[in-house]
């Protein structure tokens, strides 16, 4: 027996995805889900999803072998009658997000997979929602204020990820006509505002990573003198607004930053993790250009943890307008929580798990 609601999903069991089906089931907003994983991952996402359903010992996870870069997702024609009867909505959250990754498996996976998703959701008659995770970072090379409903090509892309990223929610943007669609575009997500907890150290733990290393030294020096605010946001925040978003009417057609409203900027936020993290505050400074040049080379990206397209990250100059997002959000009890606060939780979980199997592979 089916629920009036059965969610399907992309990306599972990725780190957001897992964690939007956990927030589903834990407000009853669905009973059953089905997600779409490759073969080769399929066992992986068996045991994320009995892990799961320990916790939730009366829904259900169908595991449906497929490939989104695939015409009908590589779902084969059974599957798909019996999807098209029930899927109410569609998560797809499935992508390349690695900085460093090629242009080729960029495109492949972010922009053409995408478009066959697309096509996947058209062929749903009980479609009532769309969710897309696109990401704040289409602005690309952008300064300035980025607003929700701007998607205007930027001169250039600081990497393939950001430049495959911006083509797909174009094709996204352009079935809003014909889709009841809601794009969210995170912005840089950490893990849980409460425990910690994620999955990888990337983005903002490419800085923990740093400091990790430089905390050898005398005295860990700033890097570079650079006045943006750094946009990072929990992964609580980002689950609960967007399962929120995905039943709210207004939110249809709508783009929707999840960004920080209230960003610090980074010589702020780098304060504050070389002071949790060493007991001292960081003295002198090491020039953004040094530090990109330190990084060419593969052996110093792996010793200090981190890939040199992050540091394009620490001198962009532009804010994310949350407007829609606030206006939308009003009704619910759901705020982005400060990345000041909640950071002695993060270091408290990465200095736990920093030597076992949860840093990023560095190319």
């Amino acid at each position: 027996m089916f629920s009036l609601r059965n969610y399907f999903y992309t990306g599972f069991p990725g780190f957001i995805a897992s964690r939007l089906i956990a927030d589903a089931f834990e407000q009853n907003l669905c009973d059953e889900v089905y997600t779409l994983v490759e073969k080769c991952n399929s066992l992986q996402a068996e045991v994320a999803a009995a892990t799961l359903l320990t916790r939730f010992p009366h829904k259900k996870i169908h595991i449906i072998e497929g490939d989104i870069t695939q015409p009908q997702l590589g779902i084969n024609d059974k599957v798909m009658e019996a999807l098209r009867a029930h899927i109410t909505h569609v998560w797809h959250l499935a992508a390349i997000y690695d900085l460093a990754a090629p242009k080729e498996d960029a495109y492949r996976v972010n922009v053409h997979g995408t478009k066959m998703v697309n096509d996947f959701a058209q062929k749903l008659p009980q479609l009532t929602r769309y969710m897309y995770f696109s990401t704040a970072y289409v602005a690309g090379t952008r300064t300035g204020l980025i607003k929700e409903d701007d998607l205007i090509q930027p001169l250039r892309f600081k990497n393939h990820y950001e430049a495959t990223k911006y083509e797909a929610e174009c094709l996204v943007e352009h079935c809003k006509a014909i889709l009841p669609i809601t794009i969210l575009r995170p912005g840089i997500v950490c893990g849980h505002s409460a425990t910690g907890e994620t999955n990888k150290f990337d983005g903002p733990y490419f800085i923990l990573n740093l400091i990790d290393r430089l905390r050898k030294l005398p005295t860990v020096p700033y890097i570079g003198k650079s006045k943006i605010a750094l946009n990072i946001v929990p992964v609580d925040y980002i689950v609960q607004a967007a399962n929120y978003l995905a039943l709210t009417d207004e939110a249809q057609g709508k783009t929707v930053h999840l960004t920080d409203p209230n960003p610090h900027p980074m010589q702020e936020v780098y304060r504050a993790m070389v002071k949790e993290m060493t007991g001292q505050y960081p003295f002198g400074h090491i020039s953004l250009t040094l530090a990109k040049q330190t990084l060419r080379y593969k052996k110093m990206r792996v010793y200090l943890g981190v890939e040199q397209q992050a540091i394009d990250y620490l001198s962009w100059q532009a804010t994310f307008d949350t407007r829609v997002a606030t206006a939308l959000l009003k009704n619910s009890r759901i705020h982005c929580p400060d990345f000041i606060e909640i950071l002695p939780t993060l270091i408290t979980f990465y200095e736990a798990h920093k030597d076992g199997k949860r840093r990023v592979t560095i190319k």
